[in-house]
């Protein structure tokens, strides 16, 4: 038989959706986990994610700000989700530039430009 889902875990599901984290059951928390508490009990947890696959979370988050998959997007709207990256610290993973470029179909050198543009201020 399945437990309801608590308040708690289905509130901050689209959270964990968004960052990449994954949802646990009481029964599946470990020692790394963060455990989620409501009225002094724990009712599920929270498992960080895999920062193997930070940047393509975080490719997927830019979409969904702009609107668009990243492969649809016109030269404005690539500008506005690099700079959206680098708010985000995308650019600080290692060959984040290039897996960024090829993801929106340009050169490294533009996502270079870009980035030059994001910070100062255009």
């Amino acid at each position: 038989m399945n437990r309801p889902v608590h308040p708690l875990v289905e509130a901050i599901q689209p959270i964990a959706d968004a960052l990449g984290c994954t949802i646990l059951a009481l029964g599946e928390l470990t020692e790394s986990d963060l455990p989620l508490e409501w009225e002094g009990e724990v009712v599920g947890g929270l498992r960080r994610p895999d920062l193997h696959c930070a940047l393509d979370t975080l490719l997927t988050a830019a979409e969904h700000e702009v609107g668009l998959p990243c492969v649809e997007m016109d030269r404005s709207q690539k500008q506005g989700a690099v700079a959206l990256l680098n708010d985000w610290g995308a650019f600080t993973l290692r060959k984040s530039v290039e897996d960024v470029a090829e993801a929106l179909g340009v050169s490294r050198f533009t996502v270079y430009n870009y980035l030059e543009r994001a910070e100062a201020g255009d």
